[in-house]
């Protein structure tokens, strides 16, 4: 009970206290503000007057507010020079992304096999060797044969219609089943056209190069070959560098959504103008030299097939 009656009168006088301090508080202040005027007005009445009015209110004060919309106008316009910089550059950054783009439409590469029927006029044609022996004998040499081989290509794709690129070939026709053969080796630089259906490409262009036809004969048998002119030989080996052109058509056909491959179809006829038909040392560039024929090429192609989705939407 008395802890109940002395938290009351705490509660109770410690209000009445705080109260009576405010009071003394009050009055101290109100009796030393007015001592201020009379002490202070003589001395601070012309400072504020005179200087800090006219000083900071009409002189200074003004100039500081004209200058800070002379200092924000600047700031905006260097602000406003590297954007309008950026706004200008843009538009010339997508013309050159997209003439890029409309001139470098993609690349390719893969490899082929060919198969193919060469032919030539008579057996000495054929094995470029007119010393061969009787005309009986060279009626029985065979004149044609069938070949086969392999080739690899690159190209670069421009302006989704040509094709930019080089190819190298090899191919083998066997003959007579002694181990006769003639290996052509070739390879050049090939541009052609083409145009897009849907998944299927038609294409037709041309192949500009060198190569080199390695022809060797071996009897029957192995048997000696008396020639008109004494030489005695069971074999025989030559070489025919030549420069070629080689004409040709064929078909694209895009494989699988993303498009990066492609079944290649494609039929030849090469032309080769070398050294003249027979033992020949003069190189005559104007000879045209057999065997040739037509060849069927069946490849793969992997790479960019097609533009980028992201450039054509540009475009």
């Amino acid at each position: 009970m008395r802890r109940e009656i002395l938290i009351i009168l705490m509660m109770t006088l410690f209000p009445l206290w705080l109260s009576a301090q405010e009071e003394q508080v009050s009055s101290s202040d109100y009796g030393y503000t007015p001592e201020q005027p009379t002490q202070t007005a003589p001395a601070t009445q012309p400072t504020q007057e005179y200087v800090y009015p006219q000083q900071q209110q009409e002189y200074v004060y003004p100039q500081q507010q004209q200058q800070q919309p002379q200092q924000q106008y600047v700031y905006q316009e260097q602000q406003q020079q590297p954007q309008q910089a950026e706004q200008q550059a843009e538009p010339e950054k997508k013309k050159q992304k997209k003439s890029a783009a409309e001139i470098f439409t993609g690349f390719s590469s893969g490899l082929t096999i060919h198969g193919g029927y060469l032919f030539s006029d008579s057996p000495d044609k054929l094995f470029s060797n007119n010393g061969l022996g009787s005309e009986d004998y060279v009626k029985g040499l065979p004149r044609s044969g069938v070949c086969m081989g392999i080739g690899a290509m690159f190209r670069v794709h421009f302006l989704d219609h040509i094709h930019l690129g080089v190819e190298t070939n090899i191919s083998t026709m066997p003959l007579m089943r002694t181990g006769s053969n003639l290996r052509n080796i070739w390879g050049g630089a090939h541009c052609d056209f083409y145009t897009t259906w849907g998944k299927v490409r038609p294409l037709i262009g041309m192949t500009v190069g060198g190569g080199t036809i390695k022809r060797l004969f071996v009897p029957e048998k192995a048997q000696i070959v008396t020639t008109p002119d004494s030489t005695v030989y069971n074999a025989s080996y030559t070489s025919t560098p030549y420069f070629l052109l080689d004409p040709y058509a064929g078909l694209e056909i895009l494989l699988g959504k993303s498009k990066s491959m492609a079944l290649l179809i494609r039929i030849d006829y090469m032309l080769q103008f070398g050294t003249a038909n027979g033992i020949a040392k003069d190189v005559n560039w104007s000879n045209f030299i057999t065997p040739s024929g037509p060849r069927l090429y069946i490849g793969l192609l992997f790479g960019h097939m097609t533009k980028k989705k992201k450039e054509s939407n540009t475009q």
